[in-house]
């Protein structure tokens, strides 16, 4: 669905969604490197567990929540990939230990 374009060159990082490891071009938006990567379904909503995947990819509509690093709620399409990231879907709503805040 989504693939870059031929011309595209970069630095490459590595990163890994659900354990699995994967590549990014350095620069590229953790949502943007999920779509290169084939990866559509982001998170799954709290009430009914529905998928969702990014829609605006400018940070308005909150469907491409994931977890990053263990810290829940993160915007994938706001947030630059790093060497090293460890991304996860996010299954219902982030939860926290106690005294610890979003």
């Amino acid at each position: 669905m989504f693939r870059r374009l031929p011309d595209h060159k970069g630095d490459l990082v590595t990163f890994t969604f659900d354990g699995t490891p994967l590549m990014a071009s350095k620069g590229d938006t953790v949502a943007a490197a999920l779509l290169a990567a084939g990866v559509t379904r982001f998170r799954t909503t709290p009430v009914s567990g529905a998928d969702r995947g990014p829609y605006c990819m400018m940070g308005v509509c909150f469907e491409c929540l994931v977890t990053i690093d263990g810290r829940g709620n993160r915007q994938a399409c706001l947030t630059t990939i790093e060497e090293g990231m460890r991304v996860e879907t996010q299954h219902g709503a982030a939860t926290y230990p106690t005294g610890i805040s979003a």
